[in-house]
This record gives structure tokens, sequence and C-alpha cells, in this order.
């Protein structure tokens, strides 16, 4: 049996108990809307994702009002444990017993994927916040899933091109040994050379390693302008803290992360994170809107949100302003309204939900600040540029069936 942390409202409770518990309490209140935030509550993942995951959808739905369609607004929420089947099984319950309308959150492309099969099983609506692959609005498409904040081809894509436009013309790679990986330093390979840079070399080390040394060794004695990062947590924070302690930075090359989230900053802290430039859908010290929405986050979890619990109240905001519009939460009704109407909130600038499900929206190129740059707590990054959503995101993918 998975690990569940749900009830009516929001709390978060542990084992057997909980989840039956849930069940219960869902089915009594089964006319209304009922969101579910699927996400990792106690892997590598779970800072950038989890209870901050629960906090974001929570603020949505009290900024709404708490309520939709004349009735309380369920949230209820659980730990996936980064395993596929469990997740898939969690949602299936969620969908087929409690009658959840919309899933949420979902870290891990495999995960993800997983519960993007149920949801199109089962027609019920999902939109993913940590889920990067570009399959899932590719070949995996629906008319019932939604990526929201990013996926691997914006972030590699936007990075490399911007870096590259900056003089970072030279490149080398630590990429992590697996699929996702592999497909950051494909595509921001492509990126580079289009641009007029060129790839001295990669070196490809095993997923979670313990010891980094000799890859960044390797890529310190490549020369290159640019080492960059093709690897997620707990890699890219293992080979940014190692790059600091070898002096990659003080000797003039410069690390690229190609998913590094602010939590993971945090972690490493400036000294060792300095100078790092990475791609960025969300950063609470932007405006004043940002800064105001992340402080009142901040009370409740006590840190800053990333840029995936920051799409997942612009998500649920969104999406209970479709239910609204749409008087009923029938999934392609809803659907039709999310993508009928732009997205602009804290989270998103110029943002347009495509008929692959991919949400469009303005980037960020950041770069981590110095530790005597740093005014106050959180005061992480220096925006260097803002990238167009058109020029962030790819075309749709002829693979994906909703495209004509």
């Amino acid at each position: 049996m998975p690990r569940c942390f749900a009830r009516t409202g929001v709390a978060l409770g542990f084992g057997l108990a909980a989840f039956v518990a849930a069940h219960a309490s869902v089915q009594a209140s089964d006319t209304g809307v009922k969101i579910g935030v699927l996400t990792d509550m106690s892997g590598p993942a779970s800072d950038a994702t989890g209870p901050g995951s629960v906090a974001a959808a929570q603020m949505a739905i009290e900024d709404f009002g708490g309520q939709a369609l004349g009735k309380p607004i369920v949230l209820v929420s659980a730990n996936h444990q980064n395993k596929p089947d469990i997740g898939a099984t969690i949602a299936r319950t969620w969908y087929d017993v409690d009658k959840v309308d919309l899933i949420l959150d979902v870290p891990v492309s495999a995960v993800g994927l997983a519960v993007q099969a149920v949801s199109r099983e089962k027609q019920r609506l999902l939109i993913v916040h940590g889920t990067g692959t570009a399959d899932f609005t590719g070949k995996f498409c629906t008319p019932y899933s939604m990526q929201w904040a990013f996926n691997t081809v914006a972030l590699a894509t936007g990075t490399a091109r911007e870096v590259v436009k900056r003089g970072g013309d030279s490149w080398f790679f630590l990429t992590a040994d697996y699929a996702f990986g592999h497909a950051l330093e494909r595509d921001a390979s492509k990126v580079i050379l289009e641009s007029g840079g060129k790839i001295i070399g990669a070196v490809r080390h095993p997923f979670a390693t313990p010891d980094l040394s000799s890859f960044v060794v390797q890529a310190q004695a490549s020369k290159a302008k640019i080492i960059g990062l093709a690897a997620g947590p707990p890699d890219n924070t293992n080979a940014i803290k190692l790059g600091g302690e070898f002096g990659v930075f003080q000797g003039g090359q410069q690390m690229a992360g190609l998913l590094v989230l602010i939590t993971d900053v945090h972690a490493l802290g400036l000294k060792a994170a300095q100078g790092l430039v990475l791609t960025t859908a969300f950063y609470w010290d932007m405006d004043e809107a940002t800064r105001a929405w992340s402080k009142r986050f901040y009370a409740k979890v006590n840190h800053m949100p990333t840029m995936w619990q920051a799409g997942v109240y612009s998500s649920v905001k969104h999406y209970l302003e479709a239910v609204k519009t749409a008087g009923t939460d029938d999934a392609i009704k809803v659907a039709a309204a999310m993508r009928a109407k732009p997205v602009e909130d804290v989270f998103a600038r110029h943002g347009t939900l495509r008929p692959d499900g991919l949400m469009v929206h303005d980037l960020l190129l950041v770069q981590v600040k110095t530790p005597e740059e740093s005014k106050y707590p959180w005061d992480y990054y220096k925006v260097l540029t803002t990238i167009p959503g058109d020029q962030a995101f790819a075309a749709p993918d002829s693979a994906c069936s909703l495209i004509k």
C-alpha cells in the first residue's frame, strides 16, 4: 500500500489509516471539485515539490474563495515515492473511488508518464510541474494532460542559446547516464552548434554516483568556457559543489545548469554555487507581485518557492477560473476554457496553453550571485535576460495526435 498524505481540506497524515480515512471523507462530498497533489514527500524532489506544492495549491484555493460550483473545494495529497507503479495506483484510486477531478505536480518523468496513461484512460485532468520530458506533450500527448512549468527542451535550449550569445561558445558536458541526462545534452548540443558554438567533449557518469570528482576534473581540464550540467538532483548539486571546491569558477570557467532549482542553490550556499548560469520559469524576487506572493508562501513552508511550486499555484488558479467559466468540472469543457484564456499571473508572463497541452510562457536566464552581491536572505539570482516563450519552447511535436 503506498504511503499517502490526505484528507478533506489539507493536512498531512501517515499510513493506511490516513489512506482509508481520506477515501471516506472524499466520497462524502464527491459532487464538488476535488484536486489531488501527487508528489514526492520524502525523496530527492521533496524540497522542490512535496509539502510546498501542497501549500501552493491550498493558497490558490483560498485565493479563489474556497468554493467552486457552489461547494467547498476539496484538496488531497499523496506521496508517490518516485515509483511509477505507486503513482499510477494512487491516481487510479483517486479518479475511480475519490472522484478527484484534477491531479497536480507529479515530479519525475517516469511517474508523470505512468499517471498520464491513467489520466487518458479515465478521461480526467492531469497537470504536471516536475515532469520534464518533452514526450509528455509529444508522442504521449492527450486532451486531458498539461505540462505547466517547463520541459527539457526549453531549459536546455534556453540556457544554451543565451549563454552562447554571451560568449560561452565552447562547452563540455557532465551528463547523467540515463534518458533524462541524454535528452538534456542532446537538446543543448543542437542549439549550441546551430548558434555557432562548439562541443569540446562530454563525460557520462552513473546517476546519483557518490563521487563526481574525477568527472569534474575532466571537465575542468577541457578548458571549455562552459561546463554544461546535463543532470538533475542530486548529481547537479554535487557537481556544482565540487566545481567550487576545485576552483572551476575562479579559473574562468562557468557551469551552466540545465535543471537547477532555487532550493538546490540554497542547499549549496552561494560560496559553492556562485557564477552558475541557469534557466528558470520563476524567481521570487523578480517584482513586487512575485515578492508579495512568495513571502506568503515562505510563511507557510519556511523557504522561497521553486518554479514548480509557483507553477502549482498558477495552474490551480487557472483551472478553478476555467471551472467557473465553464460552469462544470467536466474535463474536456474545463480544458477548453483553460486554453481559451491567456495565463498571466504571479508565475507566468505571456502564457498560452497550446492544444498539445504545453503551457508556453516566458523564462528567465539567471546567474547565481556571489556572497558579496547578495544583500538579504534568498537574494540569489541576477536576471540576465528574459527569454520569450516562443523562443524558449519548441514548436509542437508532429508526433502529438492533437496537432493538425
